[in-house]
């Protein structure tokens, strides 16, 4: 394969690791989501480095950077931007809002009223925003990623299924280990390195890089493998609503990525498992008694998973 998409993500990759300390797999997906053209949310407590990690990706790529910070008295005005009236032209003229960049940071997102939070369905699914009956695009390299708290039930507006599923892929960041902990402590001791932080790529090189996964071959035995995985979802035990079939599109997506960034032309089932939790956990609408349990979608997915049976490499062949 080309190697300028490997060539790109080791170069975002090497930065961010510059300010975060492990936590490789949720840069590994962050960067997939990139390349895919995907938005990506996570939710963890707070402290965990959620911002921080966005931030490090958003100064790692040339280009506009934005950061909404979402509150209940927000407007989708706020987001989108506004018609000002020039007084000295005596004309209406746009005023673009902080939606309109390359990596935008939508910081606790459920803290905004639906009202708002729909106000970015349309320029995360269509990448365009409609004001006053004119279509803005946004820009070609465009990615949300927004993160959330899910302990704090006070002042917060739970995200509907229609906004989940305008994200690619749902993750976590959750504590470091022991001498993470200790390395991360050793690191911002006397500075935050987030502050020396520069740019790495261009957004050309991003938006190159991701037409480039276009090109990623998938054999038919793994398309069936994926929509296997979608399908049993629709009938698992505890699942009141499965992955649809834009999930299942999702998920060829990410497996592209993983197999981009692990250097390979073509998705593997290994790529198709590493993508199936943080794409198809937040898409499942579970039954009243499993939506108490912690971790019940990704527990049913990793079931559906190891009762299947995989393409052997002679069916790939």
């Amino acid at each position: 394969m080309d190697a300028r998409l490997y060539s790109v993500y080791n170069k975002i990759k090497e930065n961010i690791k510059k300010v975060i300390i492990g936590k490789e797999e949720v840069i590994d997906l962050m960067l997939v989501t990139l390349f895919a053209r995907g938005h990506m949310l996570l939710e963890d407590v707070p402290g965990t480095g959620k911002t921080m990690l966005v931030k490090s990706l958003a100064k790692s790529v040339e280009g506009a950077c934005s950061r909404i910070q979402f509150t209940p008295d927000l407007l989708p005005s706020d987001i989108t931007g506004i018609n000002f009236f020039n007084m000295k032209t005596s004309e209406f003229e746009f005023i673009k809002g902080p939606i309109f960049a390359n990596i935008v940071l939508a910081d606790e997102i459920n803290r905004a009223t639906p009202k708002t939070q729909s106000g970015l369905l349309e320029c995360m699914e269509e990448r365009q925003t409609t004001i006053d009956g004119k279509t803005y695009l946004m820009p070609s390299l465009f990615m949300v990623v927004a993160t959330q708290n899910p302990i704090e039930n006070m002042g917060v507006f739970p995200l509907p299924e229609a906004q989940l599923d305008r994200f690619l892929v749902k993750s976590s960041i959750q504590y470091p280990s022991h001498d993470e902990s200790i390395a991360i402590i050793e690191r911002f001791a006397s500075d935050n390195p987030l502050d020396s932080l520069t740019a790495t790529v261009s957004a050309e090189e991003v938006f190159s890089a991701q037409k480039e996964l276009d090109g990623i071959y998938v054999d038919r035995d793994i398309a069936a493998y994926i929509t296997s995985i979608t399908e049993a979802t629709r009938v698992a035990k505890g699942v009141e609503l499965g992955a649809s079939p834009r999930a299942a599109l999702a998920l060829l997506r990410v497996s592209k990525g993983y197999a981009a960034i692990s250097g390979r032309n073509y998705v593997t089932p290994d790529d198709v498992k590493r993508a199936a939790i943080p794409v198809l956990s937040h898409r499942l609408i579970l039954t009243n008694t499993m939506r108490i349990k912690k971790n019940a979608a990704s527990e049913i997915i990793s079931e559906i998973i190891s009762s299947l049976t995989v393409p052997t490499e002679t069916q790939l062949s």
